[in-house]
């Protein structure tokens, strides 16, 4: 199973559309999972449109027209592996601790909102994964999103994608 993990789209406030290489993850993945701040219901419908199967949460910046769609915390069982799906886990100290006490029932917490790409595990094994932002790069080298499989309960392949920059 082939899953595309982004975040922080923020179309059309950052970016006036998406990545050609993300719109095309999107059509391969088996699974899209959005970590939240899409900012734009069009955004969400387009993801929906394409997607074999969307997971989704709202961000800090996603008003009550997607908040009324999508839910504040999401979990899927994928191949035998527990995701949860959150915007926010707060400071970066700390964060493996937080998040393992919060989620104790998840094996990848896919989270968003920094804009910085992550990749940790907590003690007890909970992976922790952030894909950047495709369009909003902030203090970062480049702009990003991440790609993986799952089988047979295991991640594989877990790659970050860094986009050119925007002409």
């Amino acid at each position: 199973m082939r899953l595309l993990l982004t975040s922080d789209t923020h179309v059309p406030t950052r970016a006036k559309a998406l990545p050609d290489a993300l719109l095309a993850g999107i059509d391969e993945a088996d699974v899209v999972i959005h970590a939240g701040d899409w900012i734009d219901e069009a955004t969400l419908d387009l993801f929906e449109s394409r997607s074999r199967r969307l997971i989704g949460v709202f961000g800090n910046n996603d008003g009550p027209p997607l908040r009324r769609r999508i839910p504040e915390v999401a979990r899927a069982e994928l191949n035998g592996v527990r995701f949860g799906v959150v915007h926010e886990t707060g400071a970066a100290t700390g964060r493996e601790r937080r998040c393992a006490q919060r989620f104790p029932d998840l094996d990848v917490l896919v989270f968003g909102h920094s804009h910085i790409p992550w990749d940790s595990e907590a003690p007890g094994g909970l992976r922790l994964l952030n894909p950047g932002s495709p369009t909003d790069r902030r203090r970062q080298p480049y702009c990003t999103f991440l790609t993986l499989t799952v089988l047979d309960g295991a991640l594989h392949d877990v790659t970050l994608h860094q986009l050119p920059p925007r002409g």
